[in-house]
């Protein structure tokens, strides 16, 4: 059960926040979208369902039946009211939705017909995400998840009070030069952040970034959601580059129908699998089968956490995904495509790849993405990412989270450990470092199925040919309960941006205690830590426009990462 927490401390604050140097800020807001807001939250906590509703909720008949379906949910009952004062507390729906391939449903349900929705609401008073799914012909919840600290991607109109109360900040004037900054001028409102120090880095509020350029300079305005005021400013070196000349290959409704709403199907080279393009978890393949054996259930890439400080703890947790309103800050807008794996002038597989673009990169404060999943034709298999830089600042450290379901209910992870093979016997995690062991040099890990063959796994330590320079990855096994939704439909940002440990949030599904994982069902997870330069003669995942033939282009450098599993027949 979740702790006693803070939403009538809530209430108090939302009703008294801005308070000290501040309140000459206060009265010039009156009447402000904070102040709408405050009302709108004094109201909500008086009914019998405390829960802020879409704010055009009333336009749309089937979204609010969906809406009533879930407030109705006999499970919703224990996230209104505080058992011991049964005093209320806050919840916000974020979204309502058309279900898609991307929402596996828990346990035996399965949606009757095409009119089945996905909801996810903000628990404000226990920051964590409830997940229900909906079949509005049977007029019934299917299925219903609750996740503690986790925090569901960000409604438009969020981001846009947060850009309010940022261009309207008494601190973020004097930062900027005096000036308000103007609403347009804001990057990465709807991305979810954290400042050391601060309850936003505890992971207790919901907190984002609206980023301010100016010169050579980013001003980062933290802004906490759950208080409504700004928790801190932070600038950053960004540099100056000029936008890219590019040009959209798909328009938006073209990936959606041909990429989000279906399931795809690949076939080459003794591979099949399927895949599908997530709301905010990338590219998404399941089903991977190999000379018609299953190796994995599925794999995608959950987060991308970027730090831009290691003592001040400042960045983004960034989604990817299709290219719907802001729930991903960095959408595709390209069609996943195939090509070659070469070795000199032999063609040795195949890699589905998939790239994510922010409007006008590379210019500060805007990002690049890019996921590869290779496929050798010795049974080898690398799901890979990068980033192409540009980013908010030249002193980031990328960490991005890729899940990855093992096939089968009986497995077992060995670590390669005092010149031997060591089994896992509880979930856990390590990390690579100087004192890290590899068998033969380069294998960290290996996947033992129930029978022959068996998966190992090579570290990557640059190694690969394409530029990464090592990873000194984290790695956690956990273990996989098919009756449970630990991961396998669309995740939010499971992680804060800018914890320097293990903390990055697979940890989450680690039980306490910790459950045995031999000859189980396993989940890895992998975070490898990626450090950002722009020095002259070393730039890593960094960009910058160059002027070519009179024209301006983008210069990449990437950081690609990955580890890779060879099969063993």
């Amino acid at each position: 059960m979740y702790p006693r927490l803070i939403i009538f401390g809530l209430y108090g604050i939302v009703m008294s926040i801005q308070c000290g140097s501040d309140k000459k800020m206060i009265s010039k807001i009156h009447d402000s979208p904070v102040e709408e807001r405050k009302r709108l939250i004094s109201k909500v906590l008086l009914n019998k369902y405390p829960i802020l509703n879409l704010p055009d909720i009333d336009k749309d008949p089937v979204k609010k039946m969906v809406s009533n379906l879930v407030m109705e949910y006999p499970g919703m009952q224990e996230f209104y009211f505080e058992k011991e004062s049964n005093k209320p507390m806050l919840s916000e729906i974020f979204s309502i939705s058309a279900l898609r391939a991307s929402d596996p449903l828990g346990g035996n349900a399965k949606c009757a017909g095409k009119n089945c929705w996905r909801l996810e609401i903000y628990h404000y008073a226990s920051n964590g995400m409830l997940l229900a799914i909906v079949d509005v012909d049977q007029k019934k919840v299917l299925d219903f998840n609750y996740f503690k600290g986790f925090q569901p991607d960000l409604p438009p109109h969020l981001g846009e009070l947060a850009i309010w109360i940022a261009a309207h900040d008494s601190t973020v004037i004097r930062e900027y030069g005096g000036l308000s900054p103007l609403a347009g001028e804001a990057k990465m409102p709807s991305t979810k952040t954290a400042l050391n120090n601060t309850k936003c880095q505890r992971s207790m509020h919901l907190c984002v970034a609206p980023t301010f350029v100016k010169g050579n300079k980013a001003l980062w305005s933290i802004v906490d959601l759950t208080e409504m005021k700004v928790a801190g400013v932070k600038w950053t070196e960004v540099g100056i580059t000029g936008m890219a000349v590019t040009e959209r290959l798909l328009q938006n409704e073209k990936m959606m129908s041909a990429y989000c709403e279906v399931e795809n199907h690949g076939a080459m080279d003794g591979w099949e699998f399927d895949y599908t393009l997530t709301r905010s978890d990338g590219l998404r393949i399941r089903n991977i089968r190999y000379l018609g054996r299953q190796l994995f259930d599925d794999v995608k890439m959950v987060d991308w956490h970027v730090s831009y400080s290691n003592t001040d703890g400042f960045g983004y947790s960034d989604a990817i995904g299709c290219p719907e309103y802001s729930q991903a800050a960095v959408i595709a807008i390209e069609a996943p495509f195939f090509e070659s794996i070469l070795d000199n002038e032999d063609t040795i597989g195949f890699a589905l790849v998939q790239k994510y673009f922010s409007e006008g990169w590379p210019t500060p404060c805007s990002y690049n993405y890019q996921q590869n999943f290779e496929f050798y034709r010795n049974g080898s298999f690398r799901p890979v990412v990068g980033s192409l830089g540009r980013g908010c600042g030249n002193d980031g450290t990328y960490r991005p989270v890729t899940r990855i379901a093992i096939a089968g209910n009986n497995n077992t992870f060995q670590q390669f450990k005092q010149n031997n093979w060591k089994s896992w016997d509880k979930e856990q995690w390590d990390v690579e470092d100087e004192l890290s062991e590899y068998s033969e040099d380069k294998y960290f890990g290996r996947i033992l199925y129930k029978d022959k063959p068996w998966l190992i796994i090579e570290a990557a330590k640059g190694q690969f040919n394409d530029g990464g320079r090592g990873d000194r990855a984290y790695y956690y096994i956990t273990k996989r309960h098919l009756d449970r939704n630990e991961g396998e439909s669309d995740l939010p940002t499971i992680g804060p941006c800018c914890n320097t440990d293990f903390r990055q949030g697979p940890e989450k599904f680690i039980e306490s205690p910790p459950e045995n994982i031999l000859n189980s069902g396993l989940v890895l997870w992998y975070v490898p830590q990626l450090k950002n330069d722009n020095a002259k003669g070393s730039e890593y995942c960094w960009a910058e426009s160059v002027l070519e033939n009179g024209i301006y282009v983008a210069k990449v450098y990437p950081c690609f990462s990955g580890l890779k599993f060879h099969l063993n027949q």
